[in-house]
């Protein structure tokens, strides 16, 4: 654990001199063990954006999973998803400012299903995980400014659905005697096109029965997502979970 903050730390300079975003997201969560087949589970998160200097969001997700075998599960969640939208000028043809809609707060809501399947190869578990999602944004009344008529207006930002493949692929090493974790995954958003692609190294330390935290780095690759306009990005994240 302490070599990979180790790790992240001695990343943090290298983001400073990047274009790229940076932000931190950090997560609290509790997990339940039904039975030898259900568990179900329920997480809040904070995310930032702008060097971390803005909320980006927060959300609440509960989900249930259901285990066939031991290398293959299946679960489904719904989340809700309170976002900080970025401002927006609106710009006419000959370059002068048409209108500027400020930043505002809107709600989504999520729901997602997914398979995984893992298999184990000595001291690495390597796992799949496809993942059907799901995000409708209601439609939401804001204002914003005619630089025309120097007024400022209502108006309205029309709902939207949107469905997104999310497919990760996971490799973790078993440390004998050790509570330490570590592991690595790539995750692909697919909504037509390539839309996002996430690079994650972290690690999971149980500290004891029924405690575990989580500690990665996360770069995240942006290529064709209008719904959220992010920037390429470096994330720091930490999570905690209690299991019982």
């Amino acid at each position: 654990m302490r070599k990979i903050l180790l790790l992240v730390l001695t990343m943090l300079p290298m983001m400073g001199y990047a274009q790229d975003d940076f932000g931190v997201w950090a997560s609290l969560g509790a997990e339940k063990k039904i039975d030898k087949h259900w568990s179900a589970g329920i997480e809040g998160e904070y995310r930032s954006r702008n060097d971390a200097k803005t909320v980006d969001r927060w959300s609440l997700e509960a989900d249930a999973s259901y285990k066939f075998a031991n290398w293959l599960k299946a679960s489904a969640g719904y989340a809700f998803l309170y976002d900080h939208n970025k401002e927006k000028t609106t710009y006419k043809s000959n370059g002068d400012t048409n209108n500027l809609r400020p930043s505002y707060w809107g709600i989504r809501h999520r729901f997602h299903i997914d398979l995984t399947g893992d298999a184990d190869l000595g001291r690495f578990n390597l796992s799949l995980r496809e993942r059907w999602q799901y995000t409708y944004r209601p439609e939401k009344t804001t204002t914003r400014y005619d630089f025309d008529n120097e007024y400022w207006e209502d108006t309205t930002v029309k709902g939207k659905g949107k469905n997104v493949l999310r497919s990760r692929f996971q490799v973790e090493y078993k440390i004998p005697d050790c509570a330490v974790e570590p592991y690595a995954n790539v995750e692909i958003f697919n909504g037509w096109a390539l839309q996002k692609v996430r690079y994650t190294l972290g690690a999971d330390w149980k500290i004891r029965k029924h405690h575990v935290v989580g500690l990665y780095y996360r770069y995240q690759t942006v290529n064709d997502d209008d719904d959220d306009n992010e920037p390429d990005s470096h994330i720091l994240g930490v999570s905690y979970t209690y299991k019982f």
